[in-house]
């Protein structure tokens, strides 16, 4: 039979390894707080930096970028058809399905009609709603 002091022993033994291995870890993830923290100091003071940037080209950049993209996908294909005989086509897609939810094949096919048009892809809508989430989404985020 094992005597009594020898189990005692070895599961003091064994509970202080689980407290010294539970201890280490909450200095880890005390370490791991004190760098989030400190990452998160300096991402603010970055931050800061790029607000406070006095350069008159820099601080315009995203509005013209906007403003182009804007004009070029917005107002052209609007006017366009006011001064010339040009059309606008959207991009037409077709998606065929077949088979079951996820056993089945989904895909596109994209096409447009011949003729002096103008076109108007999925990309250029998608970015103008990426344009104008992003100003809307920072506009939110303001103080």
């Amino acid at each position: 039979m094992i005597p009594m002091e020898l189990l005692s022993m070895l599961a003091s033994t064994v509970l202080g390894g689980i407290m010294s291995i539970m201890a280490q870890k909450g200095q880890a993830e005390q370490e791991k707080q004190k760098m989030l923290m400190q990452r998160a100091g300096f991402a603010a003071e970055q931050t800061d930096k790029a607000r406070e940037v006095t350069d008159p080209h820099t601080k315009h950049t995203r509005r013209w970028i906007a403003l182009m993209c804007v004009f070029s996908i917005i107002v052209v294909p609007i006017v366009a058809p006011i001064f010339t005989d040009v059309n606008i086509a959207y991009q037409i897609i077709t998606e065929a399905d077949s088979g079951w939810w996820i056993f089945g094949e989904t895909f596109e096919t994209s096409y447009f009609e011949q003729g002096n048009t103008i076109f108007i892809t999925n990309l250029q809508s998608h970015t103008i709603f990426s344009i104008i989430g992003l100003y809307f989404g920072g506009s939110l985020t303001r103080k």
